[in-house]
């Protein structure tokens, strides 16, 4: 298994990182509340934590519905919790030109699922020197993010990782291999599993996303059970209210039953595998 380090975390090295915040870089009160209380969970839960939002959701359904503050507001803002919690922090960029200037303040540079072949973008995250992250696209099976691998390597990336988020099977749904996680882990690399957008229902609303929240702790301990590096969850005050994805966000006052469950599943993993 390649490890790496995103900040002053490694990751991959047998310890599950929780890599965690609101979907969007709303404002910075919502960051430092979600931020605050998952780094504390994540030290309890004997965790590793990176902070997550986005300046820009630039995949949108509709093109009326909100995108961001922008990308040098919304950077600061990510930059601004993560710093003072001591903690990495991570973003999604969208365009080439875009990986330079996160790269400044992030630590770990995340590809959209449905740019997850794109390889000018790939390159221009790799040559940052920073890690990246890459979602798997909807449309990939398991096996078809060796290539992904492929390509980041070959552009000396400083570390990469592959997440799962669902999927597509027929119109509006998405479903999980849980088995695929072990394939793209066969490729030498960290997996992380992304339980929120795993139960978005893409474009199931609409103009925008629907999704079921309550299915996202069964794939989490799902996932958590067959041995994942990390797991990715959107967590926000008020999902209700939140800017995107409010259907598929988890509660941040459930946040404590959920990583609680978690830690007792990933604890038995690991005892099993020490035998």
């Amino acid at each position: 298994m390649s490890e790496f380090k995103a900040g002053n975390l490694t990751i991959g090295n047998g310890r599950l990182t929780i890599i965690g915040g609101p979907c969007l870089a709303e404002s910075q009160e919502i960051c430092d509340a979600v931020g605050d209380r998952m780094k504390e969970l994540c030290d309890r839960f004997g965790f590793g934590y990176v902070f997550k939002a986005s300046f820009d959701k630039a995949n949108r359904t509709s093109v009326n519905t909100v995108r961001g503050s922008g990308m040098e507001a919304g950077l600061e803002i990510i930059h601004n919790t993560a710093s003072r919690l001591g903690v990495p922090c991570t973003t999604d960029i969208h365009l080439p030109e875009q990986a330079e200037i996160a790269a400044k303040t992030i630590d770990l540079l995340q590809i959209p699922a449905f740019l997850s072949r794109q390889t000018d973008l790939l390159e221009a995250a790799a040559c940052t020197g920073r890690p990246v992250n890459v979602k798997k696209g909807q449309f990939l099976a398991p096996q078809d993010t060796k290539n992904i691998v492929d390509k980041l390597k070959s552009f000396e990336a400083g570390g990469i990782m592959l997440t799962e988020r669902g999927t597509s099977f027929g119109y509006n749904t998405l479903i999980v291999d849980m088995p695929g996680l072990e394939v793209m882990r066969s490729f030498g690399v960290p997996v992380c599993f992304d339980a929120t957008h795993s139960a978005q229902r893409p474009g199931g609303a609409g103009t925008s996303s629907g999704g079921v929240r309550e299915s996202i702790p069964a794939m989490a301990r799902a996932a958590v059970a067959v041995g994942i590096d990390a797991l990715f969850l959107e967590v926000h005050p008020e999902p209700e209210r939140a800017l995107s994805d409010a259907q598929t966000q988890w509660p941040l006052d459930r946040a404590e039953e959920l990583l609680e469950q978690v830690a007792a599943i990933d604890a038995a993993v690991r005892q099993t595998s020490l035998r």
